[in-house]
């Protein structure tokens, strides 16, 4: 594991990076993973999660059959509360926008939006200029967020924290020495269980080797290393992701904190994602107990005032909604039409292995997973400065 503030290590970084003609799209000789979007995911897709995810049972909120699914930001809201997963997935709460939201939103949005630009172009004078125009649309798009500040002030501090991450993030790395080979990536694989993973890659470099890094920008500050654990496991998903439709181990995972300007790396291997693999199984047979037998209980942290349910929440006195209508226990999944594009099956070696079940809502440990120590603290942002009334997923 490798950390790095303020400065990027030359050596690491210069084993990614390309250059292009001015203005001319580099080829890709890796196949595109990208899978159709229907406009941008709106604020509370990235504060609460992705697109709307189905049930433990298989249905989706019309009803409908589709395949069992999970996201980093799914799994991470049950690693930390499963009654969180429940609120989002099962009932699909509506939550409230916030400001710590919004500014992940928007400064990811910039920086996807940098890379349009010519390299010699991408400056910190460029990205402060993305900012305006990127709120109005995201205004545009979703109007309540006009109502996130009581006045100007409010809004120009805003603003101004949002211009500081984009500071720290090219005291990290020079994007004009970069030619992302995907932005604001969409990719999905199904495992052999028949679980579909899918999830979005805030970037995705290739260098000319064919190493794959994998980027994502996070706007809280960075863990303590004993906790760096959980924020890794979203970046391990992706390698997994990746892994099963390419054949190939990724290189690097890389997350960028631009709350305090620190950079941490992990270097996988096949044994890691193998044991990944084993993770999210083990966690999907815990969130299908839970669905079955109705039991998600809540796992108090730190986190919790910050939680948009808190007022509906057991452990604080509150009552959670009833669970909507009980349908019959989900069976193993099964592929619900045809599989995502995908590479050879994982060996034998790699495929779930029985072990006493873990309590209601508590995912297995999986032999060979390393200990996670960190609290129940999802990927970002990772400082309560930074963390919004809803625990937020990154990308």
């Amino acid at each position: 594991m490798l950390r790095a503030a303020g400065r990027v290590e030359p050596l690491r970084r210069q084993a990614f990076l390309t250059r292009r003609p001015a203005r001319q799209t580099p080829q890709s000789s890796v196949p595109s993973l990208s899978l159709p979007r229907v406009g941008n995911e709106t604020i509370a897709q990235m504060s609460g999660g992705q697109a709307p995810e189905a049930d433990p049972a298989g249905g989706d909120a019309s009803g409908s059959r589709t395949r069992p699914s999970l996201s980093p930001s799914r799994a991470g809201d049950f690693m930390t509360c499963p009654l969180l997963y429940r609120f989002r997935v099962v009932d699909r709460l509506p939550e409230p926008p916030s400001p710590a939201a919004a500014r992940g939103t928007l400064v990811h949005a910039v920086l996807e939006r940098l890379f349009d630009e010519p390299a010699a172009g991408r400056t910190p004078e460029t990205a402060r200029a993305l900012l305006a125009p990127q709120w109005d649309r995201l205004i545009a798009e979703e109007p309540e967020l006009a109502g996130l500040f009581d006045d100007d002030e409010a809004r120009g501090v805003w603003l101004a924290e949002a211009r500081d991450m984009l500071d720290r993030y090219f005291a990290l790395e020079d994007p004009t020495r970069l030619e992302p080979r995907h932005r604001e990536h969409a990719v999905e694989a199904v495992l052999e269980s028949g679980l579909l993973l899918r999830g979005y890659i805030d970037r995705l470099d290739v260098a000319a080797g064919g190493e794959i890094r994998i980027v994502d920008y996070k706007t809280g500050t960075a863990p303590k290393e004993e906790y760096e654990a959980r924020a890794l496991f979203q970046m391990k998903f992706y390698a997994v992701v990746l892994w099963l439709t390419q054949g190939q181990v990724p290189a690097l995972l890389q997350l960028m904190y631009l709350g305090n300007g620190e950079i941490v790396r992990y270097a996988p291997d096949e044994s890691d994602l193998r044991a990944t693999v084993r993770k999210i199984d083990a966690l999907w047979r815990a969130i299908e107990r839970a669905r079955n037998t109705g039991d998600w209980r809540p796992r108090p942290s730190r986190l919790c005032d910050w939680c948009a349910h808190k007022s509906i929440c057991p452990a604080f006195g509150g009552t959670p909604p009833p669970l909507p209508g009980l349908r019959a226990p989900s069976p193993s999944p099964e592929p619900a039409g045809p599989p995502s594009p995908a590479g050879p099956a994982i060996p034998a070696q790699a495929a779930p292995v029985a072990r006493p079940e873990a309590p209601a809502g508590v995912p297995a440990q999986a032999p060979g997973d390393s200990p996670d120590p960190s609290p129940p603290v999802p990927a970002q942002p990772a400082s309560p400065a930074d963390t919004p009334t809803q625990t937020p997923t990154s990308s």
